[in-house]
């Protein structure tokens, strides 16, 4: 149909035909001629219809016979006026309409009501086609009778083409629309109805459009919002600024929520006036976990490499401290060996012996610290955790007292591992302990080994951990648990909830050290007056247990009874001199080197004979273990025995020591380092 504005042109243009065809058809002012004395009332009707060419005007007899026709027929049609007057209305008709008898049936139906209106094809002079718009209307004269037909056509191609354009667009926008299952897009009136809703919309948020349409879009937020007045406000905002957006959970129609994003924008018309919102929501719940997961996978990195620099802190500062130790150790022991005539003087026995005992804590502390930092030498070998657990139980019993109950379990098929059986008894007494202090009414304590497969959904939140098949030791206590603060404090080192002097914070931190040094993952559980639960995964060994049968040699003495030279290499002036003079009263000849450089100086030299190199491992320049690769390509068969209170990346690769080295972890006490030394020397 033509726009608005053109249809009332239109109907001014047809009241004109309606009082030209009064005169018309009573007076036959088509044919008439203007007179000598002027130009009659129908004749001006005449010129000003012949004027209009955009429309084609004229009059029909009532058998349908064309009576008249005007420029814009002709223009409109291509008939000149001579080839029509006379011939029958439906000659402008296509074929089909003209097999429909649809000229017949439109004069008919103007003829009882008085007025037809249509749109349809019709067809030019030519052949071509055109979309017309028609209008015929019944004439009648003073007594009522009928007398003709004036009928107005105009060509509305354009306009049906853009129209069907239009509705062609708006057909492809809602099949665009109802496509479209990841959004929900709907709108809403000024006041925030919905009025259409797509599939989206049906999909996301579980309504049929019958449903929703009529509903205030609030319906889909939380209680708490629409309390808020959330959903009121974002229309606001969207009135105001012209758009809203935000995220937020949202409700469906199962109750279920989802966390959407959300936009509404407004609409306005031609003035301006807000009509109302077009609204898009989409559910990024998935996006909003994976979010989630990554920021806590970031806390964990955050957390291991916290503790990661804490560890190697606790490395360096070990080592120095391992020194001092071994020196202060070495020089008691040396007044305790030749004190005697102190013997009687009680009071200076007392201050040796706590001296002593102060500096054996002490050293207990840096190995601790060693475990957090994983800086400590491991001999791991397969072990069947069955039998491991089975040995445990009465050991654990005994050390905490009949106040706990202990179960150890197995289970049938457990894979084998392959770890420091000590250290790994001795992590698991550090938990039995901890837990035992979490009972202090008494509790059960569980010790449980099952084999777990780690996926990759599992590593991705545990990002410390690759996956693969492991063996897992869990602990669990039914003591007072701990509380969210403590629980992500509880690997670090020299954190502690016990009371001054009850602990030194490391139980844990060294529990924690060993199990990542075994190539392990270790996890916490905790919640207030529930109980602690650790679980230590340690990968399955693949290897077949083998029995290795020690070889006992005949235990020599401390004391060498023939020369022999054994040359000394540490950084540490103090520490160089005391293990020398140790040396040398064990009757050994001394050569002492203040670096690996030094030490190789003197092993390019052929003489002296050199049996043994006692060497540091952490050291400037060129390392210990270095040290003795070269000196062993230059005097192959000579025996090297390493010294460290901090030996990572140096003899210990992967948690275990390296093929065929021979290590003392310092300090050490002189009857260990003496015995050592022979029994490298006495080695076959």
């Amino acid at each position: 149909m033509p726009p608005p504005q053109e249809r009332v042109q239109f109907a001014e243009v047809i009241g004109w035909v309606m009082r030209i065809a009064q005169v018309g058809l009573l007076g036959h002012c088509f044919r008439m001629h203007s007179s000598t004395a002027g130009v009659t009332d129908s004749q001006r009707l005449q010129l000003l219809i012949d004027a209009i060419i955009d429309y084609a005007i004229y009059l029909v007899e009532p058998d349908g016979t064309i009576a008249s026709w005007n420029s814009g027929a002709v223009r409109l049609t291509g008939y000149g006026t001579d080839e029509v007057i006379g011939r029958p209305l439906s000659m402008f008709y296509s074929a089909e309409d003209q097999a429909a008898e649809l000229p017949r049936k439109a004069l008919a139906l103007a003829a009882e009501r008085g007025r037809f209106t249509s749109e349809g094809w019709r067809v030019r002079k030519d052949g071509s086609r055109f979309w017309a718009s028609v209008v015929i209307d019944a004439i009648r004269n003073q007594n009522g009778s009928l007398v003709g037909f004036a009928k107005v056509t105009r060509d509305i191609t354009e306009h049906q083409k853009t129209s069907r354009a239009l509705v062609e667009s708006e057909q492809r926008y809602r099949q665009l629309l109802e496509a479209v299952v990841d959004y929900a897009i709907f709108q809403l009136d000024a006041t925030g109805v919905v009025v259409t809703w797509n599939a989206g919309a049906e999909r996301i948020k579980g309504c049929a459009p019958e449903e929703i349409i009529g509903q205030h879009f609030s319906r889909f937020y939380t209680e708490e919002d629409r309390a808020n007045r959330v959903p009121h406000r974002a229309l606001e905002e969207a009135t105001q600024s012209g758009r809203f957006e935000a995220e937020g959970w949202r409700v469906r129609k199962d109750g279920s929520k989802f966390w959407a994003s959300v936009v509404i924008d407004r609409i306005v018309d031609e003035s301006g006036a807000l009509i109302g919102f077009a609204k898009v929501t989409r559910d990024i719940s998935e996006r909003r976990n994976a979010q989630e997961a990554l920021a806590k996978m970031q806390d964990q990195l955050l957390a291991s490499q916290k503790l990661e620099a804490v560890g190697q802190l606790s490395g360096g500062v070990a080592h120095d401290f391992n020194n001092l130790l071994m020196i202060v150790i070495g020089n008691l022991e040396t007044m305790e060996r030749h004190g005697r005539q102190l013997a009687a003087n009680v009071n200076f026995q007392r201050a040796l012996s706590h001296a002593k005992r102060g500096a054996q804590r002490a050293a207990s502390l840096t190995r601790r610290l060693l475990a957090f930092s994983r800086r400590q030498a491991l001999a791991p070998k397969p072990i069947d955790l069955n039998n491991f657990l089975n040995g445990l139980q009465d050991f654990l019993q005994r050390t905490l007292g009949e106040r706990v109950e202990v179960q150890t379990v197995g289970s049938a098929g457990l894979w084998q591992i392959e770890v420091d059986s000590n250290h790994l008894e001795s992590a698991i007494l550090n938990l039995a302990i901890n837990a035992r202090d979490a009972m202090p009414e008494g509790g059960k304590l569980t010790i449980e080994a099952v084999n777990v497969y780690a996926d990759r959904e599992y590593c991705s939140r545990n990002p410390e951990l690759s996956p693969g098949q492991y063996a897992v030791i869990s602990v669990t206590d039914t003591g007072l648990g701990m509380s969210p603060d403590t629980l992500s404090h509880a690997f670090e080192p020299f954190f502690t909830t016990k009371e001054t002097g009850q602990g030194t914070g490391l139980g844990l931190s060294q529990v924690y050290g060993f199990v990542k040094q075994s190539g392990g993952h270790i996890k916490i559980y905790s919640e207030l007056d529930y109980g602690t639960n650790i679980k230590m995964y340690f990968p399955r060994y693949h290897g077949t247990a083998t029995e290795q049968d020690e070889i006992n040699e005949p235990v020599a003495g401390a004391e060498s009874n023939k020369v022999e030279t054994i040359l000394v290499v540490e950084d540490d002036e103090d520490l160089r001199i005391y293990v020398t003079e140790l040396l040398r009263e064990l009757n050994y000849r001394v050569l002492t080197a203040a670096s690996a450089q030094a030490a190789l100086t003197i092993l390019l030299q052929e003489q002296p004979h050199i049996d043994l190199v006692l060497t540091d491992v952490v050291m400037p320049g060129i390392n210990g273990r270095e040290l003795g690769k070269r000196a062993t390509e230059m005097r192959p068969g000579l025996k090297i025995l390493y010294m460290t209170g901090y030996s990572h990346n140096a003899v210990i690769h992967h948690g275990r020591l390296d093929l065929g080295v021979d290590l003392l972890e310092k300090p050490v006490s002189q009857a260990k380092l003496a015995q050592r030394v022979r029994d490298m020397l006495d080695r076959r």
